[in-house]
């Protein structure tokens, strides 16, 4: 199967409200990113083991590790959670940066160093989401 038969089958398998925004937010991110490189991560180590939640990722960036160890990662992510969707903006080296730029005006969210946590797409402003990822992606280039 490949990452877009994968990336339509996880969207499917959600619950009607949460399916609703993925594929808003899906095809968003298209838009955004048309010629970006398509991630889907089933959440499972190698071992097979559940380990997160699976996620969709677009764009491709290079993360750097404290011991010198590099790895090819996405730049913006998407995923359900148990109780609503987690957008995921890699590349921010300020922890801080997001919350301090976005927590206040997104709406009813969780932000933290890199993720953006919310129950519905109708909780936040969706313009100020947009523009979180907009942000990311130029700073990952």
């Amino acid at each position: 199967m490949n990452i877009q038969q994968q990336i339509k089958e996880y969207i499917a398998s959600q619950p009607e409200q949460k399916r609703a925004d993925l594929e808003a937010l899906h095809k968003r991110l298209l838009e955004l990113m048309p010629a970006a490189k398509l991630w889907f991560l089933d959440g499972k180590d190698d071992k097979g083991k559940i380990v997160a939640n699976p996620n969709i990722g677009y764009g491709l960036q290079t993360l750097q590790y404290a011991d010198g160890k590099s790895k090819p990662f996405y730049q913006i992510g998407i995923s359900a959670n148990t109780t609503g969707i987690s957008v995921y903006i890699m590349g921010f080296e300020d922890k801080n940066y997001l919350p301090d730029t976005y927590g206040k005006t997104i709406g009813k969210a969780s932000v933290t160093g890199y993720c953006i946590k919310f129950k519905k797409l109708r909780d936040i402003n969706f313009d100020i989401l947009e523009g979180a990822i907009k942000d990311g992606i130029e700073h990952t280039k």
